[in-house]
């Protein structure tokens, strides 16, 4: 039986169950038994190249992965926000994010079901 898949905003508030997430260690092993490398060597593998990733995002450069996409680090200036509860004005603290933008075959592939 294949599961329906609802728009965002209808599945945070229905009643069917969430969809799997991709854990590191889920990483580690499918990356272990896909190359037939040990555990040890695999979460070796993964912990460096997350590592290298956070590297390059920390000093402010772009990472390019071909076929999954862009990180980019992007400085957010300070802006007024409002709390919900009260409506009283918040200020928002300026901040550094990290924008993805999916490549076209990302997003090709991701619109294949």
């Amino acid at each position: 039986m294949t599961q329906q898949l609802l728009p965002l905003e209808e599945a945070a508030h229905s009643d069917c169950p969430p969809l799997p997430t991709l854990t590191k260690a889920e990483l580690i092993e499918q990356l272990s038994e896909q190359l037939g490398l040990h555990k040890n060597d695999a979460k070796e593998v993964v912990d460096g190249f997350f590592e290298l990733m956070l590297e390059c995002l920390a000093t402010g450069e772009d990472l390019k992965i071909s076929g999954l996409g862009n990180f980019q680090v992007r400085d957010k200036a300070s802006r007024p926000g409002r709390n919900p509860r009260t409506g009283d004005l918040v200020p928002i603290a300026a901040r550094r994010v990290v924008v993805f933008h999916a490549s076209t075959k990302c997003k090709a592939l991701l619109q294949q079901g």
